[in-house]
Order: C-alpha cells, then structure tokens, then sequence
C-alpha cells in the first residue's frame, strides 16, 4: 500500500469532504523528521459545543467557555486537551486526558488507565473518547491509540480498541476522529487510525487542517511541536472565537 496516496485519500474523503467528523486527533512526524506533531480539534454543531475556545499553558492544552454566562453543562467540553509528563505527550477529548497523565506519572500503563473509563454518555450520540500517546522515554519512539466506544449490540456497554502501530514516517500521522461523519445520531468511527498527511512544518499543519475542517462546523485547532532530539515543546493555536 502506497500510505502517503492513502493519507491523501483519507484527509480529502474523512476530513476535507466531510461535513462532520467530529473532534479528532493525530500523532506523526512533520515532513522533515526532526520533530513529532500531535494534531488535536474540534468541532460543534450545539451552541454548547460552539462556544470554546483552546488556551495553551506551556505544554498544556485545555477548552475554556468563550462565554461562561452561556455554558449550560461542562462535563464533556471543558477539560483539558493535552498534558504531558517527561517524554510522555497524551492527547484526548475528554478528561481521560487527566486519567491517563496520573496512572502514567504513578507508573501504570495506557491500556489500563482506559479500562477505567467509558464511552461518553450523552445518548443517542454516546461520542466515543479517542486518546492519543506519544512515548519518547525508550530507546525507541512508542505511538498508541484508543478509541472506547458504544457497543452496536447494547450502547450501555462499552467496546474497547487500543492500538499500538510502528511510528509514523516523516510526512506521515495516524489519527482517529470520534465520528464517522453527519447524521442523527452521529455514526462514531469504526475501523482501524487514519493515515493522514503531515508535510512541512507545524504552522503549515495547521494552516492545512483548519482550511480542511468544515467552516460552520469548526471551532479549535492545536498542533504541539515536540522535537525530535530533545528540547522544549511548542503549541499552536487556533480559536473560531478570540
């Protein structure tokens, strides 16, 4: 399989033509290789969903109400976004984000900090939670992804899918997004990560990615820095809403 035509493939079908995937994430190198990019949005059809903004805090991401006076339930869109731990990045959407970062800095493991959480509620949609780890602590870079979704059979249940790929070459990320595409309820993804394209820099990436994610529906876009051969990781931001 030719990965960078399949990466274009799934950016134009899963990303660019489509109206609503939903929040995603992605975790690859950018086109030169001395840096990974962990790539997280979001999206909102509610005016609950709309109205968030990112803020970035050193290497912390997290969603904040653009207007407080106007949140009606923060539970599963305020949280934070992505956290980091010595050569650990994590990235979700939700406050499994937290969940992983304290089992990971007490030394438990990705898979198990998961198997403590469950699919969103918010019936009839129950949006899975997508999670994201870049592992730079071994001799060699570590990537997974988890997706935790409804089961088809009993949406009260939980299916569990974790995935731990080779890393992603040069111009390469693996991604999920929490949604299939529109629809009522929202059909969640199904299948295996995404390969998605990460040529040139951080700043093109995401110059990319927000001019791909649908106008009406788009709401927050970060792309982290972290490179290569050590050194301080660097967010970009950009908000629908200053």
């Amino acid at each position: 399989m030719d990965v960078h035509a399949e990466a274009k493939r799934a950016f134009a079908l899963r990303i660019e033509q489509n109206a609503y995937p939903g929040r995603g994430l992605a975790i690859g190198r950018c086109g030169s290789g001395d840096a990974w990019l962990l790539v997280y949005w979001i999206m909102g059809r509610s005016e609950n969903s709309r109205n968030r903004r990112f803020v970035a805090e050193g290497g912390a991401l997290r969603t904040e109400p653009v207007d407080a006076s106007r949140l009606a339930d923060p539970s599963l869109v305020i949280y934070e976004a992505m956290l980091e731990l010595p050569g650990v990045q994590l990235v979700s959407n939700g406050d499994q984000t937290r969940t992983l970062r304290d089992a990971i800095a007490a030394g438990g493991r990705f898979e198990d900090a998961l198997a403590t959480r469950e699919r969103e509620p918010d019936a009839p949609h129950y949006t899975p939670r997508i999670s994201g780890m870049l592992d730079l602590r071994g001799g060699a870079p570590a990537v997974a992804l988890s997706i935790l979704r409804a089961s088809a059979a009993d949406p009260a249940q939980t299916d569990r899918a974790t995935f731990r790929p080779a890393p992603p070459p040069p111009g390469l990320a693996l991604g999920l997004t929490t949604y299939a595409c529109d629809g009522d309820p929202l059909p969640s993804f199904r299948g295996d990560p995404l390969w998605l394209p990460l040529e040139g820099g951080a700043e093109e990436v995401l110059e990319r990615y927000w001019a791909a994610l649908d106008a009406a529906n788009r709401v927050a876009l970060a792309v982290k820095r972290v490179p290569a051969g050590g050194g301080a990781p660097a967010l970009l931001v950009r908000n629908r809403h200053r």
